[in-house]
């Protein structure tokens, strides 16, 4: 995706502060019951081999709950990718009286190439069942920029797994969409945020290596309303260096091993230097930000 906001300052300083705070907010990361109905969506055997096989870094259910999903809650998920969070929410909504949103591109966009089209269908495709998925919803809103999310206050909770970096690359586009998000959220409504996260070290210029610093984020997303409610580090891995070549996209799940197109501005892209694969794998996914932020 090439969307996202040209920074206008980094803010380093914060970070300090905001570190002692999020360790006060991160006791306990699960705070709904036990979920039997959550745990069986998470377990099925439909899911695709190449998404169970990321539940050991991505810890779905732990995740999910950390952010406060409930059965018969609207979750709108922002850019599905690979489908990961939608084989388990689609599901899970259905089964618990619930409903499961999806941001998509519209496939019969004039501006869309043949394999985009094709991709996009087969995706969508893939959740055409509706006596095991229910009736998802999918909604073209990057693509067209002037669709909204949903009607006003009519989602639960959204979910935004590892892009709000993409809507930093763009001037405003951060700042539109969350005010998008805001105004979608039924007041109470949960932003679930997930997210490369850049410290301790700065954040290069409009992350385009993937890390953002969670004072950054933090910041961004309260300017638009929102509070920060609780963070976890169910996602942290030490592991990760953070010095990447081909920044976060060197690490899996992308685990790349050349340059690549919508990194081509990137400040600190080094083409030519030596990529080492199975070490990357050896490191495993990104160290991340979780975040809970709710609409007052």
């Amino acid at each position: 995706m090439t969307f996202g906001f040209a920074r206008r300052t980094f803010i380093a300083t914060f970070g300090a502060t905001f570190g002692a705070c999020a360790l006060a907010l991160s006791a306990g990361a699960a705070e709904t019951k036990d979920d039997a109905v959550l745990k069986a969506a998470v377990a099925d055997k439909a899911r695709s081999p190449e998404n169970t096989a990321r539940d050991m870094y991505r810890r779905p259910y732990e995740a999910l709950t950390f952010w406060g999903l409930k059965p018969g809650m609207t979750v709108i998920e922002l850019d599905p990718a690979s489908g990961y969070w939608t084989e388990i929410l689609a599901p899970y909504a259905h089964a618990s009286g619930g409903h499961y949103v999806a941001q998509m591109p519209d496939e019969t966009g004039p501006k869309m190439s043949e394999q985009r089209k094709k991709s996009i269908t087969a995706f969508k495709g893939r959740f055409a069942d509706e006596a095991k998925f229910g009736k998802v919803t999918w909604v073209d809103y990057q693509e067209s920029g002037t669709r909204p999310l949903g009607p006003p206050a009519s989602a639960d909770m959204i979910i935004s797994a590892r892009n709000m970096h993409d809507y930093m690359w763009e001037k405003g586009q951060l700042e539109k969409v969350l005010k998008d998000m805001y105004t979608v959220l039924k007041p109470g409504g949960i932003l679930a945020v997930e997210d490369h996260r850049a410290d301790p070290r700065p954040q290069v210029q409009d992350a385009r290596d993937g890390y953002v610093n969670t004072a950054y984020m933090v910041a961004a997303v309260e300017k638009a309303g929102f509070k920060l409610e609780a963070s976890s580090e169910i996602y942290a891995n030490p592991k990760d260096t953070k010095d990447y070549p081909l920044g976060v996209w060197a690490l899996p799940p992308t685990n790349a091993t050349k340059r690549l197109g919508y990194m081509l501005d990137w400040p600190g892209l080094r083409p030519d230097a030596k990529l080492e694969p199975e070490k990357y794998k050896a490191i495993g996914e990104s160290d991340r930000m979780t975040l809970r932020f709710r609409k007052p």
